[in-house]
C-alpha cells in the first residue's frame, strides 16, 4: 500500500469552504493531510472519518497555535496566511468559528489582504502603464481578480450579517 498521496489542486480565495470539504472528504476516503504548499496537498491513510480539518487565514502567532493544540488540534502547515489544523473526530465536532461575529471576523480579515493587495496590484499597474512599461496590464489583470474574490468573500459576509440580524 503506498503511504503518500500527492494532489495538485486549485482553489480561489472565496472558495475556502469548498477547499475545506474537500480536504474533508479526502479524509472520509481515508487520506488525512499532513503537508500542504502551493497547489499542493499531501495526504497520508488514515481511518476514514478518523479527522476532521479545518483552514482559517490568520497571521503568524504562535500563542494562537499553542492555543489550538490545547483543544486538541494539531497544526497540518501554512500557505501564505492560511493556516490548516486537523483534529481526531473522536473529539466530537470541531468548528475554528464557533458563532457568526466570529466567521465575519474571519471574512473581514480575507477582505482586508485583498483589498490592499488589490490596491497595490491597482497603483503599480497604472504606474507601469504611464511609463511606456508594456507590462503594466499583468498588475491590472491582478487587481481586476482581486476586487472580484473582494466582491465574493463581500457577499458572503453581508449574508452572515443578514443572518446575525434575523437572530437579534
Amino acid at each position: 500500500m503506498n503511504d503518500r498521496k500527492t494532489v495538485y489542486k486549485w482553489f480561489w480565495i472565496w472558495d475556502f469552504e469548498k477547499e475545506e470539504r474537500w480536504l474533508n472528504q479526502m479524509a472520509m476516503e481515508g487520506w488525512v493531510l499532513e503537508q500542504v504548499g502551493f497547489c499542493r496537498y499531501t495526504f497520508v491513510p488514515c481511518q476514514p472519518g478518523e479527522y476532521i480539518l479545518r483552514l482559517e487565514m490568520h497571521e503568524h502567532d504562535e500563542g494562537y497555535l499553542r492555543f489550538m493544540e490545547e483543544t486538541g488540534a494539531e497544526y497540518v502547515g501554512r500557505m501564505v496566511q492560511w493556516i490548516y489544523f486537523r483534529r481526531p473526530s473522536e473529539y466530537g465536532p470541531f468548528d475554528i468559528f464557533s458563532d457568526l461575529d466570529s466567521r465575519i471576523a474571519h471574512l473581514s480579515r480575507i477582505g482586508t489582504v485583498l483589498f490592499a493587495l488589490g490596491m497595490m496590484n491597482l497603483t503599480i499597474g497604472i504606474v507601469n502603464s504611464t511609463n511606456a512599461s508594456h507590462m503594466g496590464w499583468i498588475n491590472l489583470l491582478c487587481a481586476t481578480l482581486l476586487m472580484y474574490a473582494l466582491g465574493r468573500i463581500h457577499g458572503k459576509k453581508e449574508a452572515l450579517e443578514r443572518e446575525r440580524q434575523l437572530h437579534e
